[in-house]
């Protein structure tokens, strides 16, 4: 199985890559891709630039990745409850070329903050979204209060329910 694993973050110490990609990494024998959504350049949305330029070349390369997928694991970051704008500026190119580029591929969908929310307000978002971009949502996992629950410079989860649950969620990628 061949996993393309995200988090969907411009920063460079992103806690939701980091989640992706440990979840990722729990898949058995997974051939696991992690993207880094600021190695697609694509300029700021509008109809003006789109008919001005076409289709963003970043845009292409991002689905050009998600089409070597089997399925996906993404972690959405949180700002002010919304995709962060550099996350939702890129989905909207991509869209743009191609509504359905989750190709309803399996998915798990997680958001995590250092707060007690867990980042769930972005979360459900995407999750209700999903099946407009052909999503086939599998599991979804919150994780409030990461840093208690995460060991970031060892890049692993330490709490041994959020690794059951992580664990349950990526089991059903090949269900």
């Amino acid at each position: 199985m061949k996993i393309v694993a995200y988090g969907a973050s411009t920063s460079s110490t992103s806690i939701n890559k980091a989640l992706a990609t440990y979840t990722a990494g729990l898949v058995e024998g997974a051939e696991v891709k992690v993207l880094d959504i600021n190695d697609y350049d694509v300029p700021m949305f509008s109809e003006d630039l789109e008919k001005e330029i076409g289709q963003a070349d970043g845009a292409k390369e991002f689905l050009n990745d998600l089409a070597d997928a089997d399925a996906f694991v993404i972690s959405y970051a949180e700002h002010n409850g919304h995709y962060p704008a550099a996350y939702k500026n890129l989905f909207d190119w991509a869209t743009r070329i191609d509504r359905e580029l989750f190709k309803q591929k399996p998915a798990v969908y997680l958001a995590t903050s250092p707060g007690p929310s867990g980042a769930k307000s972005v979360l459900a978002a995407a999750e209700a979204s999903a099946p407009f971009y052909a999503a086939n949502v599998k599991a979804t996992v919150s994780v409030p209060g990461f840093y208690d629950k995460f060991d970031a410079e060892a890049g692993k989860a330490t709490d041994e329910a959020l690794i059951t649950e992580l664990k349950a969620a990526v089991a059903k990628l090949a269900g």
